[in-house]
């Protein structure tokens, strides 16, 4: 079934790299299965969605051909089975040989909308993303914080810087793949014989060898160490939510590092939750100070403030501190509310009950 990419991002189809990214965000963050109210299958589609359009190729071959020839998973192989490319019949063909004739669909159809051979658009390497939990405080979740985690992995070897020879010892061509760094073979297809590329297993892609190996990697250009990594936690952040260090992840040779992400745990607080920029607190207050009103020092994030509890007050009801609330952008701040619960005693003396007894001839 052809999927309607742009109906489920919620974006026309003129809309711009920025206007899809924006639209990923804010739908992903809202079905995220981490979420009380996430939705596994919905943040599933959003991501297929996202992972095409985002993509200016596959963008363009969806626009021609729809979900079932983007690459993504999302409708398969759309010759598979039946006929799909001019009334050729594809169904007894799958990756592979048939016949002695290697082929396979990716380099074809990459040849022919990616340019072929050479100026196909390479991928670069990629190291593994790592996870990590961590638990922070209620006020560094509310105001933001820099926080280190300590993490054993492969990095960059810091004696070679990732060369994988020698500190100063001279580079040589690489023999298998002439210092190209890529192994061209010609290989047969059902539409003849075409040049495909690979990344030279050798060299791993740079064209020379040192003469003489790294001591500390022994040639490999990473080693695997404890490493620190110290980011920022926003102001304002969501307990479940996930921070995205990019580069920081898995490093591989000749490639970009992987990335780090690390999902927040926020502890809870005795007086205080949060509302997206509002903090929100309980204050209980003596039913005679409800009725005359009265001045009560109260505990902030930000230390002690006296508030006024005007006479009359209801239990309930609410009274709004502005600028105490949750950072907004680093020059703004949202509100605290403080919720009055008004007690009532449990117990009269004598005294007290003749008091409240003249109060109610008066009709209060």
């Amino acid at each position: 079934m052809n999927k309607d990419y742009y109906k489920i991002l919620g974006v026309d189809k003129n809309a711009t790299q920025d206007d899809i990214k924006k639209a990923f965000r804010k739908l992903a963050h809202q079905h995220h299965p981490d979420k009380n109210k996430g939705d596994d299958k919905k943040f599933k589609e959003l991501s297929e969605a996202y992972s095409v359009l985002s993509d200016e190729n596959k963008r363009k071959k969806y626009d021609m051909y729809g979900s079932g020839f983007d690459g993504s998973g999302g409708g398969g192989n759309p010759f598979q089975g039946g006929q799909g490319f001019g009334g050729f019949d594809f169904s007894g063909f799958n990756q592979g040989g048939q016949g002695g004739v290697e082929f396979d669909l990716g380099d074809i159809f990459g040849d022919f909308f990616g340019g072929g051979g050479g100026g196909r658009r390479e991928k670069i390497k990629k190291g593994q993303d790592i996870q990590v939990d961590i638990e922070i405080p209620f006020r560094d979740a509310v105001f933001g914080v820099e926080h280190t985690v300590h993490i054993n992995k492969h990095s960059v070897c810091s004696v070679c810087k990732g060369t994988g020879g020698k500190p100063g010892v001279e580079m040589h061509t690489c023999n298998n793949c002439s210092g190209q760094g890529k192994i061209r073979e010609n290989r047969r297809s059902i539409f003849g014989t075409m040049m495909t590329e690979r990344t030279c297993d050798v060299c791993h892609g740079v064209g020379k060898i040192p003469k003489e190996k790294c001591h500390e990697c022994r040639g490999m250009g990473i080693v695997r160490k404890d490493e620190s990594i110290t980011f920022s936690i926003p102001s304002g952040i969501n307990s479940g939510e996930t921070l995205r260090v990019r580069g920081k992840g898995e490093s591989i040779q000749n490639g970009a590092a992987g990335d780090l992400f690390v999902k927040i745990y926020v502890h809870e607080h005795h007086t205080f939750t949060k509302d997206g920029t509002q903090l929100l607190m309980n204050q209980k207050v003596k039913l005679t100070d409800a009725l005359l009103g009265v001045e009560l020092p109260v505990e902030t994030l930000d230390g002690k403030i006296t508030v006024s509890i005007p006479s009359g007050i209801s239990h309930g009801e609410i009274l709004r501190v502005k600028g105490k609330g949750v950072p907004i952008g680093g020059h703004h701040r949202g509100d605290l509310l403080i919720t009055i619960l008004v007690e009532t005693p449990n117990r009269l003396s004598k005294t007290a009950r003749k008091l409240i007894e003249d109060l109610k001839k008066e009709g209060i």
